[in-house]
């Protein structure tokens, strides 16, 4: 398998393990502030990639040169969770995942500003495809509802983060330089949670730990070791090998991963004609993998 395709199934499961972050966030968004639970959750995702980075390649004084440039990544993400999270006091999951996926769009905006990412014709028709039928997913295929869709205070809040998503990606390309993914993310992971730590302090000691619920210390621990720990790697892996634009395009599959988590927590099943949204996000997808077989300019290539 070359390191195109495997850069796709990264995404697939990125998309997959992101989605939890929507619903089972929702769920402890007002019971923990954002930023003290972002702070633990950058603090264990760290220790994790780091220990994993020191058994794989190991942690070498010359992979963390020009640390200024982990500050900026750190940065970035950092402010994407804790919008999120945010966002996710007063918005309901499928609004934030329907914001989402305005993220695609803006990467490939930073993607041609930075890098001379240039998106093909394949490409712009399967980004156009697949929010189309995000956005019928998002709304369980109700024209009414999608022309009635008002942006509320969580959904803008959200969209704030998603800008900074959508730069971070490209950024990881452009400052890379040559270092394996994981040792990247770790060094990214230390620079965000050196910033939470000190941004968020008081939120931190204001913060009954050991009055938490079971459930927030198991959202935490999902978000830490799975939404930010392994779709970290997935993420800098499939950014080092393929296009910012198609690495974002595979956010427009969260909301039918959304649409299973919500049925895996007991909320309704999606009804068949919501089916036809998830398809247009299949045939999206297809359209990238197809777009791969195509040589690749010198603006394309990655």
């Amino acid at each position: 398998m070359s390191s195109h395709y495997r850069g796709h199934l990264a995404m697939l499961f990125f998309s997959a393990l992101v989605a939890g972050s929507f619903s089972l966030g929702s769920m402890v968004a007002n019971d923990i502030a954002p930023m003290a639970l972002n702070a633990v959750r950058f603090v264990i995702a760290a220790v994790v990639i780091g220990i994993a980075a020191q058994l794989t390649h190991g942690l070498r004084r010359k992979d963390f040169r020009a640390p200024w440039r982990f500050i900026v990544l750190g940065a970035l993400f950092a402010i994407y969770f804790v919008l999120m999270f945010y966002g996710l006091q007063t918005a309901a999951p499928v609004s934030t995942a329907a914001v989402f996926t305005l993220t695609p769009v803006l990467t490939a905006v930073f993607g041609w500003v930075l890098l001379r990412q240039a998106t093909t014709g394949r490409m712009a028709l399967a980004l156009s495809i697949g929010a189309i039928g995000a956005i019928w997913v998002i709304f369980r295929g109700d024209p009414e509802a999608i022309w009635a869709f008002e942006t509320g205070r969580g959904e803008m809040i959200y969209f704030l983060g998603c800008v900074a998503h959508a730069l971070y990606t490209p950024m990881v390309r452009l400052l890379n330089r040559g270092e394996p993914a994981v040792v990247f993310t770790f060094g990214m992971l230390v620079a965000g949670a050196m910033i939470l730590l000190a941004v968020g302090w008081s939120d931190i000691r204001a913060t009954d730990w050991a009055g938490l619920s079971p459930l927030v210390w198991l959202v935490l621990l999902y978000v830490a070791l799975i939404a930010s720990a392994a779709t970290f790697v997935l993420l800098q892996y499939a950014t080092l090998h393929l296009p910012s634009a198609k690495v974002m395009a595979y956010t427009y599959l969260t909301p039918s991963w959304v649409m299973l988590w919500e049925i895996a927590l007991g909320r309704p099943a999606p009804s068949a004609v919501v089916v036809l949204g998830i398809l247009c996000t299949c045939w999206a997808l297809w359209l990238l993998l197809r777009d791969d077989s195509v040589p690749l300019t010198a603006t394309q290539s990655g």
